[in-house]
């Protein structure tokens, strides 16, 4: 079995890195080559230098290995946008999946969640025995290489089902019957998920962004997200494929401490809240997580929308796991876990005799009612009412990054309140 892996061919008119491999796996399997599947593999999200979704591609085949470079350089050649903000990759390996260099599976692991520089995926490559080719610098060959070792690696794996636009449609308004799409949607759920934000009314699933994608459907197995896909009307379309993805499984999140983290990665951490959450200019919502003497500050951003009420929820003294990627030093929230939650506060006591507030007696002193003379030696304790619930919470469909684990698949160590 030979893997033919490319990254780094979006363009700024819309071409993408799928539509290739979709075209690569139809091409070798028209030369008479078995593939066996499409692979598409998010890498770290929070790296500088990245396409829009971080995303490389392979296609498996039992395919003669030059012929495969043959194949994808042609595709390569005739389809990406080299230089256009884009630096190619492909990387051709032989005997892969079956065979996995240990650098190559460590290389994956550390692409998901953590930085190479091209240096590094030539040397790999190079010691595995693997052919790779370059356009523009070929940065592509970090991700293509990453996608090569994934299968090895991956402790969970979901599919995608995306079906493509003619070129010449790219660009235009899509056409896709938002009353399919919520149908299907709901009859899947929850083994096909990020197909519609129902609060927002909204098929998700139906991408904004000029280019090939017509739309794509995340699920739990290839037969559900083709059932799902072949439910919606839409336009013609020119062709589709079926992804074995690290798409909604949480693979770019590493445990650490706070005084650990560092930008350009992505964290879950415990840690309480130390300053209570403040809205601020453009909607975006603040506060500060403390651990172990470290502090952290966080955000909610705007466009995660209803999330940024749970955000404004919580208290100072609040427990909880978050979750998302750390820039500039800040945690860019994707969810969060209630530990435990502030459920008393210390007030004001009330006069027992006139029900009136009472005032402070001098320093030390306590608090006395002006009308009765009543005493009382300090605050007291008095319930809070809380808007939360221990458990996770997340950003909904619509504001959800492609690696990000929805809470609708389970598997998680806390109730859930899932986003639909």
């Amino acid at each position: 079995m030979t893997v033919v892996a490319v990254d780094d061919t979006d363009s700024r008119d819309g071409m993408c890195t799928t539509y290739l491999a979709a075209r690569l796996a139809a091409r070798l399997a028209d030369t008479g080559a078995r593939v066996e599947r499409c692979l598409l593999v998010r890498c770290n999200p929070a790296v500088a230098a990245k396409t829009r979704g971080n995303a490389a591609c392979a296609v498996q085949a039992d395919v003669d290995p030059t012929a495969a470079r043959r194949v994808g350089r042609e595709l390569v050649d005739a389809h990406a946008a080299a230089g256009d903000r884009t630096s190619p990759g492909l990387v051709v390996a032989p005997d892969a999946p079956g065979v996995v260099p240990r650098g190559v599976r460590a290389f994956a692991r550390r692409a998901v969640r953590g930085h190479h520089t091209l240096d590094d995926a030539v040397a790999t490559a190079e010691a595995a025995g693997y052919a790779h080719d370059g356009w523009a610098g070929g940065r592509g060959r970090i991700g293509a290489l990453a996608a090569v070792g994934w299968p090895a690696v991956a402790d969970d794996r979901t599919y995608e089902r995306l079906v493509y636009r003619p070129r010449e449609r790219w660009g235009t308004e899509r056409r896709v019957d938002e009353t399919s799409v919520f149908a299907a949607a709901t009859a899947a759920s929850p083994a096909a998920w990020d197909t519609v934000d129902r609060a927002a009314e909204e098929a998700v699933c139906v991408p904004a962004t000029p280019g090939p994608v017509l739309f794509g459907i995340r699920g739990e197995g290839p037969e559900i997200v083709e059932r799902v896909a072949g439910q919606i009307d839409h336009e013609p379309a020119e062709r589709a494929a079926t992804f074995v993805t690290n798409q909604g499984t949480d693979a770019h999140l590493r445990r650490a401490a706070l005084a650990a983290v560092r930008d350009g990665r992505s964290y879950r951490v415990d840690a309480t809240v130390a300053a209570a959450p403040e809205t601020r200019a453009g909607g975006h919502v603040h506060l500060t997580l403390r651990d172990g003497g470290a502090d952290l500050p966080a955000v909610a951003f705007e466009p995660t929308k209803r999330f940024r009420d749970r955000v404004r929820a919580l208290r100072v003294g609040d427990r909880v796991t978050a979750c998302g990627e750390v820039g500039r030093g800040t945690l860019k929230l994707e969810k969060f876990a209630v530990r435990s939650l502030v459920e008393t506060e210390r007030v004001v006591p009330t006069c027992p005799d006139c029900d009136g507030s009472m005032s402070s007696a001098g320093a030390d002193a306590g608090y006395r009612c002006r009308d009765c003379g009543t005493a009382a030696p300090g605050r007291v304790e008095q319930p809070v009412g809380r808007l939360l619930d221990e458990g996770w919470y997340e950003v909904p469909p619509r504001a959800r990054r492609h690696v990000a684990r929805p809470l609708c698949r389970g598997g998680f160590d806390a109730p859930v309140h899932p986003e639909r």
